[in-house]
């Protein structure tokens, strides 16, 4: 297994253009502070990992691992690399950096998700995260791709299963209340009205389709970073730290899988199957065989909501209700905090935000957080074991993990 020894992530409800920062000064303070918040030094990290989709587009810069030795001269040298597979991309630096840890290449590896967003109009970020979608063949008569991709997928799953916007909304009503409890959600000081979370056009008006405002995932500046060990390393480091075991927490298994680029594909050929996206399916349960565990054994989840339609999908597909039944885990509070198996405690991408290529690390920070009891005020209570779901595109990407408590059975 691989330990994570922890991390840190900015405040997702700043605006790094405003603030005159460039992608190079996200990054320095996220190394720079996940540094100060976990008491390695420079020399303690053997390989850097970032993830990020498309800072070639908002900030005309690739190459983003030459990032580590251009903000910190002691990491000139360090083996660095990037990676992209859209909102999964952090997932992807995580897998890859786990990789080598266990392989026994490196010790240690550092992993850095990022990404600047509001630096430009918002239709030209639509088209620029338009980059994930298969170009010149499909949604080419929407205006904002990604909202009608998800519309979409609402009305499959009204065709297979029936479907109630009230639903939706009470996914959203759940995450932007966890926001409020998260330091660093983005939209923890937002004011709604009793008409928000309505098919109000006025209070919750259209952006796309059937996809509403209140339906979205925020476009957001941010960054994560976490620290991963092998666990004889991470051993020893909090032996001479002084550090419980208790403090740490490690990837019980993760799970990986792809599906066609094009969203008609992957709907197409699921007509026949159980869930609509199996590849989703199946890295769930591979993230859950390789920990050794089943879904009663998990006590939160952290998923992937970048529109609520999303989140809905993802609750009958982690299993906690039946193909096209997601609505009962709703209406039962399951997911709510306090329920059964709360779902997005940190807000997640509607609540805290989405700096796309931060996300995948930023679940991996939070389930730390969760197992470690250290998330503070929207702690899961006597969380020991977190699932995550990240998802790129339509699903062409997905990673699931499992973390839990350095102590656990």
């Amino acid at each position: 297994m691989v330990t994570i020894i922890g991390g840190w992530q900015s405040d997702f409800s700043r605006n790094w253009a405003r603030e005159g920062n460039e992608i190079a000064d996200g990054f320095a303070e996220a190394l720079a502070r996940g540094l100060e918040e976990t008491g390695l030094e420079p020399s303690d990290i053997q390989t850097g990992h970032v993830g990020n989709f498309v800072a070639d587009m908002f900030a005309k810069q690739g190459l983003l691992g030459g990032l580590f030795a251009q903000v910190h001269p002691e990491l000139d040298g360090l083996p660095t690399s990037r990676h992209e597979a859209a909102c999964a991309s952090g997932s992807m630096a995580v897998l890859a950096a786990s990789a080598e840890i266990e392989a026994g290449r490196y010790d240690t590896a550092c992993v850095l998700g990022i990404e600047l967003m509001r630096n430009v109009p918002g239709q030209q970020a639509a088209e620029n995260l338009g980059a994930a979608i298969w170009q010149g063949h499909e949604l080419q008569d929407a205006v904002f791709p990604w909202p009608r991709a998800f519309s979409d997928l609402a009305e499959e799953y009204e065709k297979r299963y029936g479907l109630d916007y009230a639903h939706l909304m009470q996914i959203s009503q759940v995450n932007f209340a966890n926001g409020r409890r998260n330091p660093n959600a983005q939209t923890r000081g937002w004011q709604f009205t009793h008409k928000s979370f309505t098919a109000c056009d006025e209070a919750n008006p259209v952006v796309e389709g059937r996809t509403r405002k209140m339906d979205c995932g925020q476009v957001t500046d941010g960054a994560a970073v976490i620290f991963l060990a092998s666990d004889e390393w991470a051993a020893e480091w909090a032996r001479k730290q002084g550090r419980s075991v208790e403090s740490l927490s490690r990837i019980a298994g993760w799970g990986h899988r792809s599906a066609p680029l094009s969203y008609r594909s992957k709907v197409k050929a699921s007509a026949d199957e159980t869930y609509v996206f199996p590849q989703v399916r199946r890295a769930i349960l591979e993230a859950r065989e390789r920990a050794g565990i089943d879904l009663a054994q998990i006590d939160a989840i952290e998923t992937h909501d970048c529109f609520a339609m999303t989140e809905y999908m993802a609750i009958d597909h982690l299993g906690l209700t039946a193909p096209g039944e997601s609505w009962k885990a709703i209406e039962e509070g399951v997911i709510e905090m306090g329920g059964r198996l709360p779902i997005n405690a940190s807000g997640g991408l509607i609540g805290l935000g989405h700096p796309v290529g931060a996300t995948g690390v930023r679940m991996l920070l939070d389930a730390h957080k969760q197992v470690t009891g250290t998330a503070g005020d929207y702690q899961v209570e006597g969380a020991k074991r977190v699932q995550t779901l990240n998802i790129g595109g339509s699903t062409t990407t997905t990673a699931s993990f499992v973390v839990e408590n350095a102590q656990a059975a």
